[in-house]
């Protein structure tokens, strides 16, 4: 058998391989009295199918996201501007603050088809219900069926994450 390959040298590998950001969210009606809003950014994001319209996400097992997406089956993207490098920054981050505290000071609204935030100033929105979830390693890839698909806005390019860091395209 070959050499089995580091998780250092798979990890160098793919941050090769230049990725849009997105924002997910969901509502989770079940933390608190009014409920409580979630959110994570996520670069392992793609199109599916067009017939019928699925996109698939990559969310850590045992994550916030990854517990709320196996009860609540309704969910949102927000791709983000490279003007929206922040809110990325700030719902990336490991042992952060409460999800209260992250959506303080950002302009969402709630979609229509799901209840989640969604981000003003995103490049495309999509509403989605999950359709199926598969365990791979340490991930979950939850796969939606999209509800409602919007591009809101055409100002700007997109963020995209390359080499281990937050770029936009020249």
């Amino acid at each position: 058998m070959g050499q089995t390959v580091t998780t250092d040298d798979f990890r160098a590998a793919m941050t090769r391989l230049a990725a849009g950001v997105v924002l997910v969210t969901a509502h989770d009606p079940e933390d608190g009295p009014r409920g409580e809003d979630v959110g994570m950014t996520a670069t392992a994001f793609m199109s599916v199918s067009l017939e019928p319209p699925l996109v698939l996400v990559s969310v850590r097992v045992g994550a916030r996201m990854d517990e709320l997406l196996e009860r609540q089956p309704r969910w949102a993207v927000s791709v983000l501007s490279e003007s929206q490098r922040h809110i990325a920054g700030r719902f990336a981050m490991r042992g952060r603050i409460s999800d209260r505290l992250l959506f303080e000071d950002i302009a969402y609204y709630r979609g229509e088809q799901t209840d989640a935030p969604i981000l003003g100033g995103a490049l495309a929105i999509l509403e989605c219900e999950t359709d199926q979830r598969v365990v791979a390693g340490d991930h979950t890839l939850v796969i939606g069926r999209v509800l409602a698909a919007r591009t809101p806005s055409a100002e700007g390019g997109p963020l995209t994450y390359f080499r281990g860091r937050y770029r936009h395209l020249s």
